[in-house]
C-alpha cells in the first residue's frame, strides 16, 4: 500500500499581516502628513507677509469670536451701560455717551464688518470667476460681450452708486443688505483678474498637451485649469473682502450704514456724529480705528502672500 503523501497545511492566519500592514500605513499617513505640515510651515518662514498677515487676522478672529462667548450682545446695545465711562477694570475699553460698552463693540462690531465683507467678496469673486472664466476660455464675442460691459462698468464711481442705493434704504439697512448693495459692484475687478489668467493658461504648453492627448473640454476645464486657478481665486477673495469692507466703512461714515447694528464703521461715525474727540472720549474713537487697522493690515499683508503664492516670478524673485 502506498504511503500517504506528506501534504503541508497552510497556518491558520492570525491577522498579523493585516495589523502590521494597518500600522505601516498609520506611519505612512503620519510621515506624509508631518511633511505636508513641515512644507506648509517652511513656506510661512519664507513668506513673511502671508504670516503676519495670519497672524493679525487670526488674533482679531480670537478676540471677536473668544468674547461672544463671555460677553452678551446688549452690551454693544445704547442704554446698556452708564454714558461716558473712561476705561476701567469693570469696562475695560470704556463707553460711548449712549452707553455703549467699546468692548462689546469691537467684538461684535468686528464681527459684523467682517460678515459685509466675506459676503460681498464670496458673491463678487463667485460672479467674476463665472464671467472672466467663460470670457477667457471661450472667446470669441462672449469675451466682446463680457469684457465690454465690465469695462464700461468700471469707468462708473462705485461710491456714488452705492451712495444712492443706500440712501433710499438708509432706515431699514441690515448688514446682509449691506453686503448685497456692494456686492452688485464687487465682481468687475474679479472678472478682468481672472479672464486675463485664464487668458495665459489657454496658451500653456501642459493645456495643449492635454488637447492632443485627447482629453475633453470638460477634463481640461476641471483638471487642468481650476486647480491652477485656486491661487488666483484665494487672492482675488482677499482683495475683494477688503474692498467690501472699506467700501461700507465709507458709507458707515457717511451715516448711510446700519443704524441700529454696531459695525465698526457706525461706530467712527456716532464718534463723530457727537464729537468724541471734542468731549475728550478718546477711547470711543480708538478702540474702532485700531479695530479698521489691524483688520485692513492683515487682510493686505494675506493679499501680498497670496500674490506670491499665485505668481512664479515673485517666488523665484524671493527665492
Amino acid at each position: 500500500m502506498n504511503k500517504p503523501e506528506n501534504v503541508s497545511h497552510p497556518t491558520p492566519d492570525t491577522g498579523t499581516k493585516p495589523a502590521t500592514a494597518t500600522r505601516d500605513a498609520l506611519v505612512s499617513d503620519w510621515g506624509t502628513s508631518s511633511r505636508r505640515l513641515r512644507t506648509v510651515l517652511l513656506y510661512l518662514k519664507r513668506n513673511p507677509n502671508l504670516t503676519v498677515g495670519l497672524v493679525l487676522l487670526a488674533a482679531l478672529a480670537a478676540v471677536s469670536l473668544g468674547g461672544q462667548l463671555v460677553l452678551e450682545p446688549k452690551f454693544a446695545d445704547p442704554l446698556a451701560n452708564r454714558p461716558k465711562l473712561p476705561p476701567s477694570w469693570e469696562h475695560p475699553l470704556g463707553t460711548d455717551s449712549q452707553g455703549r460698552s467699546m468692548l462689546g463693540v469691537l467684538i461684535y462690531g468686528t464681527f459684523l464688518t467682517a460678515k459685509v465683507g466675506v459676503i460681498a467678496g464670496l458673491i463678487g469673486v463667485a460672479i467674476g470667476a463665472v464671467l472672466g472664466f467663460m470670457a477667457g476660455f471661450f472667446r470669441g464675442w462672449v469675451d466682446v460681450v463680457i469684457s465690454t460691459i465690465t469695462d464700461v462698468l468700471l469707468t462708473i464711481p462705485p461710491l456714488l452708486v452705492l451712495v444712492v442705493v443706500a440712501a433710499n434704504l438708509a432706515t431699514k439697512l441690515d448688514t446682509n443688505q449691506m453686503a448685497l448693495i456692494i456686492a452688485l459692484l464687487a465682481w468687475r475687478e474679479p472678472t478682468r483678474q481672472i479672464r486675463s489668467q485664464v487668458l495665459i493658461m489657454r496658451e500653456a504648453g501642459y493645456l495643449k498637451t492635454a488637447r492632443l492627448g485627447g482629453t475633453s473640454m470638460m477634463g481640461i476645464v476641471f483638471k487642468e485649469l481650476m486647480p491652477n486657478l485656486i491661487p488666483y481665486l484665494m487672492a482675488s477673495f482677499v482683495l475683494a473682502m477688503a474692498t467690501a469692507m472699506l467700501a461700507s466703512v465709507g458709507l458707515e461714515a457717511l451715516g448711510l450704514g446700519p443704524q441700529n447694528e454696531p459695525t465698526l464703521g457706525m461706530s467712527v461715525y456716532w464718534a463723530m456724529f457727537y464729537g468724541a474727540l471734542l468731549l475728550g472720549m478718546w477711547w470711543w474713537v480708538l478702540t474702532p480705528v485700531l479695530a479698521l487697522v489691524v483688520l485692513f493690515v492683515g487682510l493686505y499683508l494675506v493679499s501680498a502672500g497670496l500674490d506670491e503664492l499665485a505668481n512664479p516670478r515673485l517666488r523665484r524673485r524671493r527665492q
